[in-house]
C-alpha cells in the first residue's frame, strides 16, 4: 500500500476487517475508569461472527472497567492500516462464560483462563461502530458500522 494505491472501496474494507478479525490474534483494548483514568493493553481475542471475546483478571483496572463501564475501544493494525470498534461489554465468570467462547478462545491462543489460580473473567465486546482505513485518502468513509449496524 503506498499513498497513490487507490482507496478501497467500504465493502472491500469490511471484508478485510472482517479477515483480519478471524486472523488476528492480539487487540489493544482501550477502557477509561469512572473518573475518566484511561487504561489500554494488548489481549488475545477470539471473534465469534458477532463479538470479540477477551479474557483479563477481573482485578485489574481493564477487567474493572469493562465490567463497570460497559464499554471499550478496540484497535487493530498500525498506524498505516487502521481498524477501530467501539463496543458494549458484557462481563463473565469463569462460570457463567458460555462454553462455545471459552473452546473458540482455547483453540485460537492455546490458553485457558479458568486453569489459573487467580480469578480471570472473560468480557464479550458486541461492536457498536467500526471504523477502517489506510491513510488520509479513505477518512473520508472510514466508518463501516454505526449504532450497531453495518453501512456496507
Amino acid at each position: 500500500m503506498t499513498i497513490t494505491d487507490p482507496p478501497r472501496t467500504p465493502e472491500q474494507r469490511r471484508r478485510e476487517v472482517l479477515e483480519r478479525l478471524e486472523r488476528e490474534t492480539d487487540v489493544w483494548v482501550a477502557t477509561a475508569d469512572a473518573e475518566g483514568a484511561p487504561c489500554m493493553v494488548a489481549l488475545w481475542f477470539v471473534w465469534d461472527g458477532e463479538a470479540v471475546w477477551v479474557s483479563t483478571r477481573a482485578t485489574n483496572p481493564t477487567g474493572r472497567n469493562l465490567r463497570e463501564q460497559g464499554r471499550a475501544r478496540l484497535a487493530l493494525g498500525d498506524t498505516r492500516d487502521v481498524v477501530l470498534i467501539d463496543g458494549a461489554a458484557e462481563a463473565f465468570t469463569a462460570r457463567e462464560v458460555p462454553d462455545a467462547a471459552v473452546e473458540a478462545f482455547l483453540a485460537k491462543t492455546g490458553w485457558d483462563p479458568r486453569a489459573e489460580r487467580a480469578a480471570y473473567a472473560f468480557f464479550r465486546v458486541r461492536p457498536r461502530a467500526v471504523q477502517a482505513w489506510h491513510g488520509v485518502r479513505e477518512l473520508p468513509q472510514r466508518h463501516l458500522m454505526k449504532e450497531g449496524k453495518w453501512l456496507v
